[in-house]
C-alpha cells in the first residue's frame, strides 16, 4: 500500500513540473523586444521634410475667363505647382462677369487669403477691390494680366513685342507689304490691347496695306463668334483676293476665322494669331489658312509668379512690376516642334 501511495505522489509531482514548463516557454517567446521600436520612430522623424514657404498658405486664383483655352491652361499649371509645394489653392471663375469678380475679390479679402493671383484679367476693372485686399496686407500677383500700383508682380509676355513680331511677319513676309487686312480684337484684355497697339503703329507705316475693318470678338465663345463674324465679312467681300489677310489678337479667333475661310473655299486669305494654342499650331502644320502664331510661354509665366511668391512668403523683398517670359514665332517651318 505504501508503494502505491509513493508511486502516486511521484506521478503527481511529475505532472506538476510538466505543466509549469508548458506555460513558461511560450511566455518567453511572445514578448517583443522593448527597444526595437525606438530606431523606427527616430528614422521617421529624420525623414520628415522641412516646412517650405508655401506650407499651409492659402492662395486664391481668380479669373473671369476660364472658358478660354489658354487661361484654363495657365490656371491649371498654377494650381498644380502651388499645391505640389504645399499651398491650399482655391480657384474662382466668374464666367466673364467682372462685377462678380469684384464681389469675389472682396469676399476672399475679408476671408483673409494669404495671396491672390489674377489670371488673364485687367486689374484696372477691379482696382478698388484689389486695393482693399492690398490694404489688408494680401499680396496680389498677376499671370498674363496688367499691372497696377500695389501689386507685386505681373508675369506675362512682352505683348507689344509679340504684336510687332506677328504683324511684321504678316505684313512683310506673307503679304509683301500689299493688300487688305481685317483685324479681330478684344481690347478689354490688357495683353491684346498692347498687341493691337503694335498692329496700329505698324499699319500706319504701311502705305500699301489697307484695313477693311476691326471687329471686336467677345471672350465667351471666341471661336464660334469669330467664325460668324468672318462668315459675314466674306459675304460682304465675295470677290477672291478682296481680303488678303485676317490679323487676330489671339489664337481662338484665328481658329474661328480659319474655319469660316475653309467652309467658304477662300483658301487665299492669310490668317495669323497669338498664343501658341495647340489647335492653332496643328492648323498651321496642316497647311490651312492659318499661317503663324506666337507661342507664349505660359509655364514660364507661372514659374515667375511661383518663384516670386515663394520669396515673399519666405520674408524676402522682391522687385515689383512686370516680368516677361520669352515668346517664339511659330510658322509652318517649325510648327511640328510645338505639338505635344
Amino acid at each position: 500500500m505504501k508503494k502505491i501511495v509513493s508511486l502516486l505522489s511521484a506521478l503527481a509531482l511529475l505532472l506538476s513540473m510538466t505543466a509549469c514548463g508548458g506555460t513558461t516557454a511560450p511566455a518567453q517567446s511572445s514578448a517583443p523586444p522593448a527597444a526595437s521600436s525606438a530606431p523606427a520612430a527616430s528614422q521617421s522623424q529624420e525623414e520628415q521634410p522641412a516646412a517650405g514657404p508655401y506650407d499651409g498658405k492659402s492662395v486664391t486664383i481668380m479669373t473671369p475667363y476660364m472658358s478660354s483655352v489658354t487661361t484654363n491652361q495657365m490656371v491649371g499649371y498654377l494650381q498644380s505647382d502651388l499645391e505640389e509645394l504645399g499651398a491650399v489653392v482655391t480657384v474662382v471663375d466668374t464666367a466673364n462677369d467682372f462685377g462678380e469678380l469684384a464681389s469675389r475679390i472682396e469676399d476672399v479679402a475679408i476671408a483673409g487669403t494669404d495671396a491672390i493671383v489674377l489670371v488673364s484679367a485687367d486689374p484696372t476693372q477691379v482696382q478698388n477691390q484689389l486695393q482693399e485686399a492690398i490694404d489688408a496686407g494680401i499680396p496680389v500677383f498677376g499671370v498674363d494680366s496688367g499691372f497696377i500700383d500695389g501689386m507685386q508682380v505681373n508675369a506675362t509676355s512682352d505683348n507689344y513685342q509679340m504684336g510687332e513680331l506677328i504683324v511684321n511677319y504678316l505684313f512683310d513676309d506673307l503679304m509683301g507689304g500689299q493688300g487688305t487686312v481685317i483685324a479681330l480684337t478684344h481690347r478689354p484684355h490688357p495683353g491684346v490691347v498692347r498687341r493691337c497697339e503694335a498692329f496700329d503703329d505698324i499699319l500706319a507705316t504701311k502705305d500699301g496695306i489697307t484695313e477693311i475693318t476691326e471687329q471686336h470678338v467677345p471672350a465667351e465663345q471666341p471661336i464660334n463668334d469669330a467664325q460668324d463674324i468672318v462668315q459675314n465679312l466674306l459675304v460682304a467681300n465675295p470677290e477672291k483676293d478682296s481680303v488678303t489677310a485676317i490679323w487676330c489678337g489671339w489664337d481662338e479667333p484665328a481658329i474661328g476665322a480659319t474655319q469660316a475661310c475653309q467652309e467658304a473655299g477662300r483658301d487665299e486669305i492669310l490668317i495669323v494669331g497669338v498664343d501658341g494654342n495647340e489647335q492653332a499650331v496643328s492648323l498651321i502644320q496642316e497647311g490651312t489658312n492659318l499661317k503663324a502664331t506666337v507661342a507664349q510661354n505660359f509655364q514660364g509665366m507661372v514659374d515667375i509668379v511661383v518663384e516670386q511668391m515663394g520669396k515673399l512668403f519666405s520674408g524676402e523683398a522682391i522687385e515689383t512690376g512686370e516680368m516677361y517670359a520669352e515668346a517664339t514665332l511659330i510658322t509652318p517651318e517649325n510648327a511640328a516642334d510645338f505639338i505635344s
